[in-house]
């Protein structure tokens, strides 16, 4: 018996050890990749090595004085009550010991905090569950006018698993990127080599944008804006990562941050094309107002879709919602009573509460095609069909 569980120990050991050998173990932080982050590696290299230092010496000397002042030994306690000469001492080198360490500390977080004369500034929203970008000024221009949303770009029903061959669900099978929980659909594109200000914000609750690779992060308070920095140098081109790093909600797992720095040049390619392209959709926009959908059918197809992607997160795929912070759609009020439809129109439009406003976000046939589902999903028969001129209108 006590061999096998010798045996079974030994096997267990040995599997340690390979599977450490096979795993780089990583015991520190991450260098990243700004002067800023490697400024922060370094402080904090400092200051591991000032409490190695202390705890080697305190440990050190109170091993020290059990083993040799044991009674055993036949020493006796010392008689005595205060020293000022000890007390002097461990007043004194504490203080010392916290000096040089704030004065490091001190240097990097001013250097932080110092967000003058940037060449790029973005402004980042976060919202429940993604996050907005929006570019302000770039060099000489003032006024840039881009902006998007971020969003997670794997489907809700592929990561929930709620799927065709998941259990017998529906949706079919596929094929799992490696990093598909921190993919998005439009990563913030930045310059290498340029100063880069991010002025954070939040139109909810309270985020944390966080990429450790910069060693950025703040808090998105609403009502309120954040300033930080980054400069990743030239060379260093390449997609980092990061995510929502505070407690934000059911789906605050789900809202990743995807930065991908370019060459100048490339910068500024990828930007006059992401212009041009923002000027296509919203032309597309502002041209399907004259939409006009042929039945329900057609405008609850589309309705469908709309709602997978955005709506559902709070509302859920069968419109139950989670009472009492998301209300649920089906049977409500305002979704199923044929005489609510103009104050329906008027929350997706502009929002309320928790609700965010989608005018702007979502183009007048993808407001309209989502209402005309919601309004006859789950037993809400109204019957209503909403054109895109409709929601115009309100």
């Amino acid at each position: 018996m006590r061999s096998s569980l010798i045996f079974r120990a030994g096997a267990a050991l040995a599997a340690l050890v390979l599977a450490s050998s096979a795993t780089a173990i990583q015991l520190d932080l991450t260098p990243g990749v700004t002067d800023i982050s490697q400024q922060v590696f370094d402080l904090h290299r400092f200051m591991l090595w000032i409490c190695i230092i202390i705890g080697v010496g305190v440990f050190g000397v109170m091993f020290y004085s059990i083993f040799h002042h044991r009674k055993s030994k036949g020493v006796k306690a010392a008689d005595f009550h205060e020293s000022t000469l000890v007390e002097v001492i461990w007043t004194v080198i504490p203080f010392i010991i916290l000096i040089v360490m704030a004065i490091p500390a001190t240097r990097v977080l001013i250097a932080m905090s110092d967000t003058g004369d940037a060449d790029l500034t973005v402004r980042v929203t976060g919202s429940q569950w993604k996050w907005h970008y929006e570019y302000l000024s770039y060099g000489e221009n003032k006024d840039v006018g881009l902006g998007f949303l971020s969003v997670l770009s794997t489907p809700r029903e592929q990561y929930e698993r709620q799927g065709k061959g998941f259990s017998g669900s529906n949706v079919p099978d596929f094929e799992k990127h490696p990093n598909y929980l921190v993919e998005v659909d439009k990563p913030l594109v930045i310059p290498t080599g340029k100063k880069v200000r991010f002025l954070i914000t939040s139109d909810d609750v309270i985020h944390a944008w966080w990429v450790p690779d910069f060693a950025l992060k703040r808090d998105a308070v609403p009502g309120f804006i954040n300033e930080i920095w980054t400069n990743v140098p030239a060379g260093k081109e390449g997609v980092y990562r990061g995510r929502c790093a505070e407690l934000c909600g059911k789906d605050h797992a789900f809202m990743p941050i995807v930065v991908e720095a370019k060459s100048q040049a490339e910068f500024e390619s990828w930007l006059k094309e992401a212009k041009v392209k923002a000027d296509e959709e919203a032309k597309a926009a502002a041209s399907s107002v004259d939409y006009k959908f042929a039945d329900i059918a057609e405008a609850n197809k589309l309705g469908e879709e709309v709602y997978t992607a955005r709506c559902v997160s709070c509302h859920q795929a069968g419109g139950v919602g989670l009472p009492p912070t998301f209300p649920a759609l089906k049977g409500s009020k305002i979704a199923a009573a044929k005489d609510q439809l103009p104050a329906h129109i008027e929350i997706l439009n502009n929002g309320k509460n928790m609700m965010p406003a989608w005018k702007g976000v979502l183009s007048p046939k993808e407001l309209a095609a989502v209402i005309t589902y919601t309004r006859n999903a789950w037993g809400n028969d109204t019957g209503d069909l909403v054109q895109p001129s409709d929601v115009v209108a309100k």
